[in-house]
């Protein structure tokens, strides 16, 4: 299939949310450049998962995790971490999933710049997908171990989140080594807990937030990124023991 890319500037063209509630964007040439990209396989996938119960949540990343690893890893990281692509892949030719799957986006215009033009940045749900498929994906060939640190993710997704944030963390051996570390020590319902009684921080601090936030502060100095599972997991248990009694974790 052949995805045609719009012009730069798009998201200034005061027209486009009414064209795409009148379903007009694909048949006005003036939208798109000269410029394209061809794709044999578009399966649709969720892009927004933000609504329902935890585990309708689950099936839904994982949904969108697998989709990603099998149809669109191929594609060339310039183009797999384009915005542009992304947007013009979802506005012209997954419109019509997207309006039965998120028809809320026909509701308003911030709707649909949440859920269809966001940012494409750590926030995004298909930059935070295509990431851990990635990071997976070329780090661990058993599809059945793929498929248990695709749930780590979706299980510790806030902690992942400050993770694929900072750039220095955005590797697959620094996630995987968190992961098995989470797994491990049994450490997913404490870090994904709210930090009391610590007036200094802020109103909604985790105890994961907060072991990443040292994690990159402490960088370069401790080269977190670089180092083994086991010396990561005394540093980790270190910075958590600055917000939590880890005397009970057993290493």
């Amino acid at each position: 299939m052949e995805i045609k890319l719009l012009k730069d500037g798009y998201k200034k063209i005061e027209s486009l949310y009414q064209d795409f509630k009148t379903d007009m964007i694909a048949e006005n040439e003036t939208y798109f450049s000269e410029e394209s990209v061809y794709i044999d396989h578009t399966p649709s996938f969720p892009i927004y998962i933000a609504k329902g119960s935890t585990e309708h949540k689950k099936q839904e990343f994982l949904e969108a995790f697998n989709t990603i690893k099998h149809a669109y890893l191929s594609l060339d990281r310039s183009i797999l971490l384009n915005e542009r692509f992304w947007h013009s892949f979802l506005i012209v030719y997954k419109r019509d999933y997207i309006v039965r799957k998120y028809p809320e986006v026909l509701d308003n215009e911030n709707r649909f710049k949440n859920v269809v033009l966001k940012k494409f940045d750590w926030e995004n749900y298909i930059y935070k997908i295509i990431l851990g498929a990635q990071y997976i994906a070329d780090h661990v060939s058993d599809e059945d171990q793929q498929q248990r640190y695709f749930g780590l993710i979706i299980d510790n997704l806030d902690l992942y989140n400050y993770i694929i944030k900072y750039e220095i963390f955005r590797n697959d051996d620094f996630l995987i080594n968190i992961l098995d570390i989470i797994d491990e020590l049994g450490l997913s319902e404490i870090l994904k807990a709210k930090i009391k009684g610590r007036e200094d921080l802020g109103d909604d601090e985790r105890y994961g937030r907060r072991v990443i936030f040292e994690l990159n502060k402490s960088y370069p100095i401790v080269l977190s990124p670089m180092l083994s599972k086991e010396d990561l997991k005394d540093i980790f248990i270190e910075y958590l023991g600055y917000y939590y009694d880890v005397s009970d974790i057993t290493r």
